[in-house]
C-alpha cells in the first residue's frame, strides 16, 4: 500500500508565523531524496530553501507560487513507499535489525530527537563534516518541524493524496486563506498582467481549471463577461508583507520609542583615500575589494572603545542599560526584496582586510537574497552607506535594540581650506543618530568626532 505523508510549512526562524512560496523545485510525479531542495520560501527575514524530509514520489503540491501560508500548513504530499508495501527488515541472529535497516529507519537529517544539543559553527573555522549527527544538530528546518508536529513517528497515518476540496466549488481549492481558483502559475501571471480576477471566472479545463483562453476571453470582452478588474492607470498595489512589512514595523517602533538625536560632521578624507590607493597595490590587499566603507567600519569599531555607550541597548523590562563587550556591526543593504541589515559578527576583532572581505561577502549574499535569518539579529550598532547612491547625508532611524546608527555620505571633490590655502580635497559628511536615553550629547559628539578623526587621519589609529 502507498504511504502518504504531508509536509507542513516549518518555522525556519523563531517567531515567524507565515511565509510565501517563491518557487517549487519539484512537481507531482517527481522522485525525491532525503534533504533534496523542494522549494524556496520567503519569510519576513530572508529567502530560505526547504529540504525534503523523506524520500519518495511527490503526489501533490498544495500551495501555488506567490501564495502566503501560515506555519504548519501542509504544502506538499509525498508517497514514501511508491513501490507498494514496505520491505520488512531482515533480522539478525539475535533478533535485532541489521545496521542497514537501522540506517534506513533514521529520520530526516535534522528531524531527530529534541534531546540533541545544537552545536554552533565556529566563526571562520573549517566546515563541519556532513555527518548525520552534525547535520541533525544544525538543521533549523528540522527543529521547526518538531515544534509543530512533534518527532516524526515511525509509522505516520496515511494522507489522502486526492485534491483537498471534496466540499469546495468546482475549480476551486480550499486553503487556509479561503477558496483559491485552480490555475497554473503562467495563467495566474497572465491574469494579473491583464487585470483579470480569477475568482470571477469559470474554468473550462479539466476539473474546472482556468485556462489561458479563459483569461484572454475575459480580458477581451469585459463588458459582456463583467469579469475584468479594470486596471487603474498610474497605480500598482503590492501587499505589505515579508521584508518590507518587518522593516516598517521596526522603524515605526524605533522612531516612536527611542528619542532620536542626529548630529552631523563634514570630514576631509583625502588621507584615507590616499591610503586606500596605496593599500590596493599592497600584496595583502591585491585580491580584496577595499572600499571606503571598510575604513568607516574599522573607525567605528575603534571609536567604540572610547565611547562604549553607543554600543549599548536599553532594556525596558529590566530597567537596565546593557553594555556590549563585542561589536556586531550591522550594514544596511538594499536588496530587491527591501532593506535588510545583516551583521558582521565581532567586527572589533577583525583587521581592515578581514572587514573588507566580510563586507564583500555580506553585500553579495544580501543582494542574492540568501542572507540567513540568524545573520540579521542581535546587532549592536549600524552603518548605512547612503554615499553609494550619491547622497551626502541623512537622519537615519536607529535599529531596534541598538543605540546608534551612522550614515556615511558620498565622497566628493570639494574646495577646502588647508593651511590657509584653498585646495580641492576629498570630503564626505557623516550623520550619527543616537538614542538620547542612554547616549548623552557629549558622548555622541565625542564618538562622531573620533570616527571623523580616524577617517581624516588614519595614522591616529596607533594612538587608540
Amino acid at each position: 500500500m502507498p504511504d502518504f505523508k504531508s509536509f507542513p510549512l516549518p518555522d525556519t526562524a523563531e517567531g515567524l508565523t507565515e511565509a510565501e512560496i517563491l518557487s517549487w523545485h519539484v512537481q507531482p510525479g517527481d522522485t525525491v531524496t532525503v534533504n533534496q531542495i523542494i522549494c524556496e520560501i520567503e519569510t519576513a527575514k530572508a529567502a530560505v530553501e526547504l529540504p525534503c524530509p523523506w524520500a519518495g514520489v511527490v503526489t501533490e503540491l498544495h500551495v501555488q507560487p506567490g501564495q502566503t501560508v501560515d506555519v504548519g500548513t501542509p504544502i506538499l504530499t509525498i508517497d514514501v513507499d511508491p513501490g507498494g508495501a514496505a520491505k520488512p527488515a531482515a533480522a539478525t541472529t539475535n533478533g535485532s535489525a541489521p545496521a542497514e535497516a537501522e540506517e534506513e529507519m533514521k529520520p530526516l537529517v535534522g528531524y531527530g530527537s529534541k534531546t540533541v544539543t545544537a552545536k554552533r559553527r565556529t566563526r571562520n573555522g573549517p566546515a563541519v563534516p556532513a555527518t548525520a549527527d552534525a547535520a541533525a544538530a544544525q538543521s533549523t528546518v528540522g527543529a521547526a518541524f518538531e515544534r509543530h508536529q512533534g518527532p516524526i513517528p515511525e509509522e505516520a497515518p496515511p494522507v489522502d493524496p486526492t485534491p483537498i476540496v471534496p466540499d469546495s466549488p468546482a475549480g476551486l481549492i480550499d486553503l487556509p486563506g479561503g477558496y483559491v481558483p485552480l490555475a497554473k502559475p503562467p495563467v495566474r501571471k497572465l491574469a494579473k498582467d491583464l487585470g483579470v480576477d480569477l475568482r470571477s471566472l469559470t474554468g473550462t479545463g479539466d476539473s474546472g481549471v482556468i485556462t489561458r483562453a479563459d483569461v484572454e476571453r475575459a480580458a477581451s470582452s469585459p463588458a459582456e463577461e463583467g469579469q475584468v478588474k479594470a486596471p487603474v492607470r498610474g497605480e500598482r498595489r503590492v501587499p505589505i508583507k515579508g521584508v518590507r512589512k518587518v522593516t516598517a514595523q521596526a522603524m515605526v517602533a524605533s522612531a516612536f520609542t527611542a528619542p532620536h538625536v542626529t548630529e552631523f560632521l563634514t570630514v576631509d578624507v583625502t588621507p584615507m583615500m590616499e591610503l586606500r590607493a596605496k593599500l590596493k597595490n599592497h600584496p595583502e590587499f591585491r585580491n580584496v575589494k577595499l572600499t571606503p566603507l571598510a575604513f568607516c567600519a574599522k573607525a567605528i569599531a575603534m571609536a567604540i572603545k572610547r565611547t562604549p555607550e553607543v554600543n549599548s541597548s536599553w532594556d525596558e523590562a529590566a530597567q537596565e542599560i546593557v553594555y556590549k563587550d563585542y561589536v556586531h556591526l550591522g550594514i544596511a543593504a538594499a536588496t530587491p526584496r527591501g532593506l535588510i541589515v545583516p551583521k558582521i559578527r565581532d567586527a572589533d576583532t577583525l583587521s581592515l582586510r578581514e572587514l573588507a572581505e566580510a563586507l564583500e561577502l555580506l553585500t553579495t549574499t544580501a543582494r542574492e537574497g540568501k542572507t540567513p535569518p540568524s545573520d540579521m539579529v542581535n546587532g549592536t550598532i549600524t552603518i548605512t552607506n547612503v554615499g553609494v547612491f550619491g547622497v551626502d547625508t541623512g537622519t537615519p532611524i536607529i535599529n531596534p535594540g541598538e543605540s546608534a546608527i551612522l550614515a556615511f555620505g558620498a565622497i566628493r571633490d570639494t574646495p577646502w581650506v588647508v593651511d590657509g590655502d584653498i585646495k580641492v580635497r576629498k570630503v564626505c559628511q557623516l550623520a550619527l543618530s543616537f538614542d538620547h536615553r542612554l547616549v548623552d550629547g557629549q558622548q555622541g559628539s565625542e564618538f562622531l568626532a573620533d570616527v571623523g578623526a580616524l577617517l581624516a587621519d588614519p595614522a591616529l589609529a596607533i594612538t587608540y
